[in-house]
């Protein structure tokens, strides 16, 4: 059996799990006027090699370290794969209460207003945590069996732990809407599950390398066989601002300040291709073992870039684009910073003397490779400290909304300097204190300052016009 490659997406997937496993996550408690919950499920397979031996049913189940030692995970031909959800006609404006459609598409701010160009969305499946849930995970786990069928309680699957709790605002971070929990599973297994899901609900098994290569540095995103694109969804200002039926004011505001860029991972798909209710294709003409027929289709001919060029009838599919963005692609970027080894300090100390100031400063924080930064984050490793906060931050479209967001971004600024020099440190601060929470308050307390200031300098700017026009015509 050939032996896997020390940063192959198995080996990198293997060192996330074990963080996720060891580190315990930020909890953020629900305020006393605001005790709403929701949680969404992230769930991870490893597709074996099409010519792997079937495993009988009632093999005993490995350890999360017996996993990654067996034969068919350390393959080199192995895939690791985690899955999305697709929701046919369920934009944020059609959020359902108590369902993942109700905030998953939201871009950070929590608000489910209409999303403008931003296509189809892709999200996991998850929602609100209802009375009689015993906690997050049990939410996770009932609204995923709900939605698309899986049982997350049987003995194929395992709760790896849980990523950071965040925060869903209103727009503009004006109030808080629900705290959400994103916990993460691994199935044990190589058999394939059945899935049923409800209609309108298509389910996506994205490789893990397209992501990787797209947001891991470059000497691990290079050397994944997959490639995706980075990319970016435009989002109406107005929709967000103003009423739902306030036409004339939605027109207006549009104009005085209009619209709101987010980044995005752009996933191209055949059409053809989704997998929607239980059916899950056929791969007889690659393969004559039968095993895992969907899981190696979803990595072969679902659209997604690899070192193979497409041939025969896949080269003229129909295809749609899917962009993964907002909320969920905050959570997928945590998930993958814990890819990142971590770096030692730069310093000369001795094994047990502690690292002074200056080592500090000079250690280089393992980050993604992300080719964006917030506005006013230039300079800043808001990329290494959160990289899920740099991709739910907007830009405008209009030059001068964003350079106020600039002058008026100080105490943002202050605040991820203050997070970088508490990861930084390694202090329990990084844990206790909810950095994540200050910095989204502060950002949206700069944008509200500058959408004022370009109102107010907009209608200055319309009453001189107006002024200089009218003296001219009577004089």
């Amino acid at each position: 059996m050939a032996e896997e490659k020390p940063d192959s997406a198995v080996r990198l997937l293997s060192c996330a799990l074990h963080r996720i496993r060891t580190t315990p996550p930020r909890i953020i408690a629900s305020p006393a006027t605001q005790p709403r919950r929701a949680a969404v499920a992230i769930i991870i397979r490893v597709v074996p090699p099409p010519n792997t031996v079937p495993v009988p049913v009632d093999t005993p189940l490995p350890t999360l370290d017996q996993f990654f030692e067996l034969d068919w995970v350390k393959d080199p031909l192995a895939c690791p794969e985690f899955l999305l959800l697709r929701r046919d006609g369920a934009g944020p404006s059609d959020a359902v209460p108590g369902r993942a459609s109700a905030f998953q598409n939201f871009t950070g701010d929590g608000t489910s207003r209409g999303s403008g160009k931003a296509g189809a969305h892709v999200a996991f499946p998850g929602g609100r945590t209802e009375e009689g849930d015993e906690g997050g995970l049990y939410t996770a786990m009932r609204q995923t069996w709900e939605e698309i069928g899986l049982d997350l309680a049987e003995r194929d699957f395992v709760c790896i732990g849980q990523l950071d709790d965040r925060e869903i605002t209103t727009s503009l971070g004006k109030r808080l809407l629900m705290i959400l929990s994103p916990f993460v599973f691994l199935q044990l297994t190589p058999n394939p599950l059945p899935t049923d899901p409800t209609e309108g609900t298509n389910i996506h098994w994205v490789p893990l390398e397209t992501l990787a290569s797209a947001v891991l540095p470059g000497h691990l995103g290079a050397k994944m066989n997959a490639k995706s694109r980075w990319s970016s969804v435009t989002v109406d200002a107005a929709s967000r601002l103003t009423p739902r039926r306030a036409a004339i004011l939605k027109i207006l505001v549009r104009v005085l300040i209009g619209s709101m860029q987010f980044p995005a991972i752009l996933l191209d798909l055949p059409e053809s291709d989704e997998i929607s209710g239980s059916s899950t294709g056929s791969l007889a003409a690659l393969t004559n073992s039968g095993l895992y027929p969907a899981l190696t289709q979803d990595k072969l001919e679902k659209g997604f870039t690899t070192t193979k060029p497409v041939l025969g009838k896949d080269r003229n599919k129909p295809r749609h684009q899917l962009k993964l963005w907002g909320l969920s692609l905050g959570m997928t970027l945590d998930l993958m910073a814990t890819m990142i080894p971590p770096t030692s300090l730069p310093s000369s100390t001795g094994p047990n003397e502690q690292p002074i100031s200056q080592d500090l400063q000079n250690a280089s924080l393992p980050s993604l490779h992300l080719p964006f930064h917030p506005i006013g984050g230039e300079g800043m490793r808001i990329d290494a400290v959160a990289p899920s906060l740099a991709c739910v931050f907007p830009r405008f479209s209009y030059p001068d909304v964003n350079f106020w967001i600039w002058v008026f971004g100080k105490r943002y600024r202050e605040v991820v300097r203050g997070w970088e020099a508490s990861v930084r440190d390694g202090g329990s601060n990084v844990r206790r204190v909810n950095w994540s929470g200050t910095a989204l308050n502060t950002f949206y307390a700069a944008v509200r300052k500058a959408l004022l200031v370009v109102l107010v300098l907009r209608a200055i700017g319309v009453l001189v016009g107006l002024v200089f026009a009218g003296w001219w015509v009577f004089a």
